[in-house]
């Protein structure tokens, strides 16, 4: 994979980043009482999520890079329980969590994309069609 010159200009960095500015936008209409418990981890793990994806660019190799949006979807899984967990208890109004859950999945999507991109032995889908017709055309020319 070529690598953008900075992570800002990773488009899942970017989502992600837009995801942390929701989540501190939507934790502020949770109960103050919550202020160290679920408004803290929500804001902690939307923050990571950014974060993990910067830091993985910023390594030396993609093996890696490669952990990095691992960790960075294990944030978004947990932001995404604990807004769940939010919801759930009355304390977040279910359209303004769906929002966020949906702008989750979208960077879910991204990181997964990011993962495979970086995993060995991917190859392109033009690459992987030629060599399937080489297969093929190998295996009915020795029958």
């Amino acid at each position: 994979m070529a690598r953008p010159k900075s992570y800002r200009d990773l488009i899942v960095w970017q989502k992600a980043m837009a995801l942390a500015r929701q989540a501190y936008a939507i934790t502020e209409s949770l109960p103050k009482r919550e202020a160290y418990g679920l408004v803290d981890q929500i804001r902690r793990a939307a923050v990571s999520v950014a974060s993990n994806a910067a830091e993985g660019h910023g390594r030396l190799s993609d093996l890696q890079f490669r952990h990095f949006p691992g960790h960075a979807r294990g944030s978004l899984y947990e932001m995404q329980t604990q807004l769940e967990l939010a919801i759930d208890l009355g304390y977040l109004d279910k359209a303004k969590g769906s929002k966020l859950m949906d702008q989750g999945r979208e960077v879910a999507r991204l990181l997964n994309g990011l993962l495979k991109s970086l995993s060995p032995g991917v190859r392109s889908k033009s690459a992987n069609s030629a060599n399937s017709a080489n297969a093929a055309n190998a295996a009915s020319s020795a029958i």
